[in-house]
């Protein structure tokens, strides 16, 4: 009963009034039934539009990039960090305003600059005064000997114009989008890599980074993070280096923003 269009519904309901005449309890009954199927219709149409509703394809993965780049530009930050692997400890300042993005080291001192444009990233050394763009090999390098990369400090993929959404996935309760994005030929360390993007917020909460042959060989996961004069930051990522065609951790490391 409940599919049946309202326009018969009502083309049912006078067959009824017809046939019981003027038997006042037949009208009472008709009119209480009449009630029920349309409001019985009124439920399956709130579904039915609910449903086309919670069916609409997703934005499409460069919307969601422009949103992810966007949100990255907007904060102003200056807070002390570290990157802890073992028992290797280094601190660090970071300093955002914007766009522009900087980590500065000592011992020895070294200052990263990255700046997130509107078609690319870049990411300079600072010394003495003098900037220095970071050429493609060297962005392969290890950061002080850890797992991470100068250009997983980079935030290239954010940029590559080859990505896809693969649907939908919960990281650490909250709702993401998944996306996979593809490495322009020879730009990268990776051929690949999927990210989770929070719909709410439009953070990343994750990133895992495939090699040539496809095989996982990092994985980037925010663990927690923190409210600071109102707003949310990153308070720990974890960084794994995986040995490639398996699920072994090789090495694995965090950063760490402290107020």
């Amino acid at each position: 009963m409940t599919n049946v269009p309202e326009p018969c519904i009502c083309f049912f309901g006078l067959q009824a009034l017809s046939f019981l005449g003027h038997s006042t309890f037949g009208l009472r009954h008709w009119l209480h039934s009449s009630l029920v199927i349309r409001h019985l219709a009124s439920v399956v149409w709130f579904l039915f539009a609910t449903f086309s509703l919670a069916a609409e394809p997703p934005p499409s993965a460069k919307d969601i990039l422009n949103s992810v780049r966007m949100i990255e530009s907007r904060q102003e930050i200056d807070l002390q960090g570290q990157l802890r692997q073992n028992d290797v400890v280094l601190p660090f300042h970071l300093v955002q305003i914007g766009p522009l993005t900087r980590y500065s080291f000592t011992n020895p001192d070294e200052t990263l600059q990255l700046r997130l444009g509107e078609n690319n990233s870049r990411l300079d050394l600072i010394s003495g005064g003098e900037r220095e763009k970071f050429s493609a090999s060297k962005l392969n390098q290890r950061i002080r000997g850890t797992s991470l990369t100068y250009e997983d400090l980079a935030f290239k993929f954010l940029y590559w114009p080859n990505a896809r959404v693969l649907g939908e996935e919960n990281v650490r309760t909250r709702k993401c989008w998944k996306l996979e994005l593809r490495a322009p030929s020879g730009e990268s360390q990776y051929s690949n890599v999927v990210v989770w993007v929070d719909k709410a917020s439009g953070a990343l909460m994750r990133m895992e980074g495939y090699n040539g042959n496809a095989q996982l060989v990092k994985r980037f996961e925010v663990v927690s993070a923190q409210k600071i004069e109102g707003r949310w930051f990153l308070k720990q990522m974890r960084v794994e280096e995986l040995q490639p065609g398996t699920n072994h951790v090789q090495a694995r490391m965090y950063l760490e923003i402290k107020k």
